[in-house]
């Protein structure tokens, strides 16, 4: 009998051997690489527990499909499911043209308050790369997903709020907007800031990484960007001093067992993670530096098709492809289903499942060694065999 995730005492998952696990199959490309990487996590499963263990599926609707069948993008429906369930996995979603929902992976972010958006980002032997080294790139991205102008709190050029928002500014604390601005707010709170900033520390501490850096802009927004980085300190050494050591403490090499926690300019920081990657291991930012620093990783290592990524609150995780819809490839069968498949990798970790995992990760490189791969690799790699998005999850599956 299938049963859902529930959680114990402490927060952490109760996970039945026979789980029902809620996706969302996305729009443009969404169902190619659905068809693609379900397939893919079933067999892992399979082959893993010998039929111990098995996920059974369950279709919510949101995007596209769901508002031509109920008038509505997000479908409260959609997000209880979400919340019963406690995790689940998701396609790349449309953004809506008009008014309304700006983003719907921002708002589902926002409502089921999913705060940490969490990349790993790693090299796989044999994939096409724009730099020398990739091998040296090993990070994880923890970027806040609920705060900083992503909030969403603006208004356009123009509008009766922007103009009085304008006029009681430069009234009352002397600025200097220009009349016909378009204005957004960029609220960060020392509540959101920490609560991403303590995942990421544990994460280090609990996987033995050697380092957790802020990646801010503090030097110029200095009370939003600047206290991010002031307040990841002012945690660290309270929550976790005596497990990690501000870079500024460290003399030579670290003390045994402690995270060092290290900040830089966000700037400064695309130059370092092209430079000096081994450098870095446990990254942690707002939301915009994230957004863009996790996109420039990707690139490194191959490129978001082979991106995985989840967005995780304290009861909830959802799990998604980090690319967008690709709506010229839709239906063509020949989009990278990579970042679906490797995060539904994620996925299974997060259930205490690691030997299915496993198995996904060994057969995605085994699978690139072997040059079978699809078009976005096959034009980058000599003597590449190009297969489809469905016959990239069936190589994934023989080598297994």
């Amino acid at each position: 009998m299938d049963e859902t995730i529930t959680l114990n005492s402490q927060g952490g998952l109760k996970v039945p051997d026979q789980v029902e696990i809620p996706f969302i199959m996305g729009d443009g490309v969404g169902p190619d690489i659905w068809r693609a990487a379900a397939p893919v996590m079933e067999a892992a499963v399979v082959k893993a527990y010998q039929g111990g263990r098995a996920i059974r599926w369950l279709e919510l609707p949101a995007g596209e499909k769901a508002h031509e069948q109920t008038g509505e993008w997000l479908p409260q429906e959609t997000l209880e499911e979400l919340r019963r369930h406690h995790v689940g996995l998701k396609g790349p979603l449309a953004t809506p043209v008009g008014g309304g929902i700006r983003s719907l992976n921002v708002a589902i972010r926002h409502q089921l308050d999913l705060y940490a958006c969490i990349r790993p980002v790693k090299y796989i032997p044999g994939v096409p790369s724009p730099v020398r080294e990739p091998e040296k790139v090993d990070m994880i991205v923890f970027r806040e997903n609920t705060e900083d102008v992503y909030a969403g709190i603006e208004w356009a050029a123009g509008s009766p709020e922007a103009e009085a928002l304008i006029g009681h500014l430069n009234a009352e604390y002397q600025t200097d907007i220009r009349e016909g601005s378009a204005l957004g707010i960029k609220p960060m709170s020392a509540f959101g800031s920490q609560r991403l900033i303590r995942r990421a520390v544990q994460w280090a501490l609990d996987q033995g990484r050697s380092s957790v850096t802020l990646v801010h802009k503090g030097n110029i927004m200095k009370y939003t960007e600047g206290a991010f980085k002031d307040w990841g300190y002012e945690l660290a050494a309270k929550e976790f001093g005596d497990r990690t050591i501000p870079e500024s403490q460290v003399q030579g090499e670290p003390p045994a067992g402690r995270v060092v926690i290290k900040d830089r300019i966000a700037d400064a920081m695309f130059q370092q993670v092209l430079l000096r990657p081994a450098e870095y291991s446990v990254l942690a930012l707002p939301n915009l530096n994230g957004d863009y620093l996790s996109d420039a990783l990707a690139a490194q290592v191959g490129g978001l098709g082979l991106a995985p990524g989840g967005n995780f609150g304290d009861e909830t995780a959802v799990f998604e492809a980090t690319h967008g819809t690709a709506p010229k490839y839709a239906g063509k069968d020949m989009i990278n289903p990579g970042s679906l498949i490797l995060s539904g990798a994620f996925m299974l970790d997060y259930l205490g499942w690691n030997q299915a995992a496993d198995l996904i990760r060994v057969a995605v490189e085994k699978t690139i060694a072997a040059k079978k791969v699809t078009y976005d690799l096959a034009r980058q790699m000599e003597g590449a065999e190009k297969v489809s998005c469905s016959g990239f999850g069936e190589e994934l599956v023989k080598r297994m």
